[in-house]
């Protein structure tokens, strides 16, 4: 079992998300992505898409249009240049 890690969603009028998670799928520009805990370190931008957040086997989905995405050793942090939260 990876584990968990800390997720945090921002878009410019609030934080969406932030807690620990057990995996993220996030549209990157250059491809879709998944990271789970202990991920390799990088950033990325994002393209328009949908955010797949995994939380004891809960799924929370975030539309977001552009950005930016930062993994590091203490967890992922998305920069969204817009997010909703789907219902």
């Amino acid at each position: 079992m990876a584990g968990t890690f800390h997720f945090s969603l921002v878009s410019p009028e609030r934080e969406l998300f932030s807690g620990e998670v057990d995996q993220v799928d996030a549209p990157g520009s250059e491809g879709d992505f998944g990271v789970l805990a202990g991920h390799a370190p990088f950033m990325t931008t994002l393209k328009e898409g949908r955010i797949h957040v995994f939380v004891g086997g809960a799924n929370h989905a975030y539309d977001i249009h552009g950005g930016f995405a930062d993994v590091t050793p203490g967890g992922l942090t998305i920069l969204a240049e817009s997010a909703v939260e789907v219902a």
